[in-house]
This record gives C-alpha cells, structure tokens and sequence, in this order.
C-alpha cells in the first residue's frame, strides 16, 4: 500500500502563484490544499496540513499575526514563509514566531522543493531526536559529546559544542541572532559574541572558514547548518 501523499497547506492571495505551486508540488507527489486569504487559512488548518507555505502580505490579516495564530495552535507544523527580497525584518520576525525557513519571491521550484525537504525533515528530527547527526564529512555524536570531521575528532570548547548542538538540532532550518544568543547566553544581547564563536567554530570544523559549507551565514538575519544527510 503506497503512503498517503503529504499534504501542503499554500496561504497567498496571488492566484498565479498559487497555480505554479499547485502544478509545481503536485507533480512531487504533494497534495495540495490552498487558501487565499486568512479566514480560509485557518479553516484548512482543520484538514491537519503536514506542511504549511505562507505568504506574508495576505489581504485581510497581517501575516505575521496569522503566523503566530497558527502557531499557537499547532506548535510543530512546519512553516515556509515567502517574502518581498528587501524585508530583512520580517523575515527575522517570522522566524522568532516560529517559521522554519523563508523563501524570496521571485524563487525557484527548486530551491523550494529543496527546503520544503528540509523542514519536513527538522521536524522529523525534532520527534525521535537521532543521536548521531551526520551531514558530509561532520558527524556530531549527541549522547557521547564527541564531534568528528571524517575520522578526526575535533576539539571544541564547551561553548563551541553547545553552539554546534543547537544548529544541529535545528539542522537546515534558519537561527537568528536573537534565538541563539538566548539559548546560549540568557543575558547577552550583543551579536558580536555570537559571531567570535561561530568563527571559532568554522575554523575547527570547516576546510575553508572563509568559504564554510557547514555553518552558512544568512546574512542580516543569523545562521543555518547545513541539512543532515
């Protein structure tokens, strides 16, 4: 018996851009429930979405006020937020409500293909938390505390670890500033602290600290790890 098909919940009052979603995703196999407006959002969330797509600038609601609603009633669906190219904030607000990852219009199928994955798999992750992480040549033991580029274990400071340790339980998904100075700092406001570490990082876990292909910078907002394989 072949599995159900995943459904995807598409929230934009563009009608042209619902269709190239709708043809793009359906013929991935992804089934496809679509809403035009906010009021119409919330009544699908009914058919319980397994992924949600979600266009800030909708007609009759603010969308991060219907990010935040979505949220409260479903804390682990995970959500694609798509935006204008210039909105740097609202990216970095839709992400502190809880979207797993944002796209740009215009966007490439995909691309959006390739993060729909990703967030379906943080989720994944998120429920039966595996122990060992790999993602290339990096491999981050959970239980055992050890890290590993290729055979070679890599020594990291505690602070060092416990940044590794939050990008890796929140493997491809966009961190802000703000989220990771609160997991690691409580106190600390100041990003400057947050990137002297993520630079010590890189240089014990990259090949090339200044072209890192573990640690990604999104700039203006935070950072991503790299999905795991």
């Amino acid at each position: 018996m072949s599995a159900a098909p995943i459904k995807v919940l598409v929230i934009d009052d563009e009608p042209p851009i619902r269709k190239l979603l709708r043809m793009g995703l359906t013929t991935q196999g992804y089934e496809i429930l679509e809403a035009s407006n906010g009021k119409i959002a919330l009544e699908k969330l009914g058919e319980a979405p397994a992924l949600i797509i979600l266009d800030l600038g909708l007609p009759d609601v603010q969308g991060h006020e219907l990010l935040r609603t979505i949220r409260a009633r479903n804390e682990s669906v995970p959500i694609v937020v798509l935006s204008s190219r210039g909105d740097e904030a609202g990216k970095v607000q839709a992400l502190d409500l809880g979207a797993d990852d944002y796209l740009t219009k215009p966007f490439g199928m995909e691309e959006l293909l390739a993060r729909l994955r990703a967030a379906l798999r943080h989720q994944l992750q998120v429920q039966g938390e595996r122990p060992v992480f790999r993602t290339g040549d990096l491999s981050v033991d959970l239980v055992r505390r050890i890290v590993k580029i290729g055979e070679r274990e890599v020594k990291l400071s505690p602070k060092e670890y416990d940044l590794l340790r939050v990008l890796v339980q929140h493997a491809g998904k966009v961190l802000t500033h703000r989220f990771l100075l609160k997991e690691l700092w409580d106190e600390l406001t100041d990003a400057q602290y947050l990137r002297v570490y993520v630079r010590q990082l890189r240089q014990k876990i990259e090949a090339d600290p200044e072209r890192p292909q573990y640690v990604l910078t999104e700039t203006g907002i935070g950072y991503r790890l790299k999905a795991g394989d």
